[in-house]
């Protein structure tokens, strides 16, 4: 993992954004439990252990595996009182003619509304940009998340189509919106 992306930023009202820790399970297991209702119409359906310390760290795990392979960047919003309040990851880091990424991110319910998605949004494609050199990032969200959509028009995402039954959110596939921000155009590096 490269040092600046390792660097903590603060995002708005004292919430920063820092990279996933092997120590974060409890604390991820404390959003997820608190936002379960709030983010079940966005995510694929979750198995029970999904919201527990054992499957937290299993995934926690995995995803910094994932990392120390140069394939994901994950990353959690952490408020002053130090609980989680929403993650951004870039996956499916690809180098090479592609050299490009997906993005998905989520903030707490409590924490709507308060420019926290567009600030870590903006962060991470700055270090996509500066630090990992990645051409360009796509999202996708479903049609009618609007909000969704707000946040990456503001952070410089353009829509480039209409996905059918592209992910499989909340028990069915479900058509989506795809979006993707150009970084720059040099050639990618060696």
């Amino acid at each position: 993992m490269l040092v600046e992306a390792m660097e903590n930023r603060e995002l708005a009202g004292g919430v920063v954004l820092r990279p996933l820790g092997a120590a974060d399970a409890l604390a991820l297991v404390r959003a997820y439990t608190e936002n379960r209702a709030h983010l079940e119409p966005w995510e694929p359906v979750r198995p029970e252990s999904f919201f527990t310390a054992e499957g937290q760290a299993e995934r926690i795990e995995g995803l910094l595996g994932q990392c120390a392979d140069g394939a994901v960047m994950p990353w959690v919003f952490e408020a002053p009182d130090g609980r989680i309040v929403g993650a951004v990851t870039l996956s499916g880091i690809s180098r090479g003619p592609f050299c490009s990424s997906y993005v998905g991110y989520w903030v707490a319910a409590d924490q709507q509304n308060k420019g926290l998605a567009s600030a870590a949004l903006a962060q991470v494609c700055r270090i996509a940009r500066d630090t990992l050199g990645l051409h360009r990032i796509e999202a996708s969200t479903l049609t009618e998340n609007t909000a969704s959509q707000r946040v990456l028009g503001k952070c410089g995402f353009e829509p480039i189509g209409l996905a059918p039954k592209y992910l499989h959110i909340n028990g069915g596939w479900r058509d989506c919106r795809l979006f993707q921000r150009v970084l720059h155009d040099g050639p990618p590096a060696p």
